[in-house]
């Protein structure tokens, strides 16, 4: 079993830079949890990923685009992406001082 503190395990942002800051909190079986601290007015340019995805939004709120559609995600919020679909992530500028996005890529990996 693993047990994780999102929230404390998360990085700092560091509204100096244009991106989020980013921590790989756990590579296990079937998945890996990438959590990403934005500032406000930071984004995640278009991009995809090469396995199925979910985000939610643990602290604060940000903007996710695919396509045409755009969802505010606020804790509570989950979205599902299949593979090779791209999309972007934009924290408001409104958005308090640290919104955290918590990603699980589905890998289906096994790990020994």
């Amino acid at each position: 079993m693993n047990v994780l503190p999102l929230l404390d395990a998360a990085p700092a942002p560091d509204p100096s830079r244009p991106r989020p800051a980013v921590k790989r909190l756990l590579q296990g079986d079937g998945a890996n949890l990438i959590a990403f601290s934005f500032a406000p007015g930071q984004d995640l340019p278009d991009h995809q990923a090469a396995h199925p995805i979910t985000v939610q939004c643990l602290e604060g709120e940000l903007d996710f685009t695919s396509g045409e559609e755009t969802v505010r995600l606020a804790p509570g919020v989950v979205v599902h992406l299949r593979e090779h679909v791209v999309h972007r992530v934009e924290c408001p500028a409104g958005a308090p001082e640290r919104s955290v996005l918590l990603l699980t890529m589905l890998t289906g990996e096994r790990h020994a």
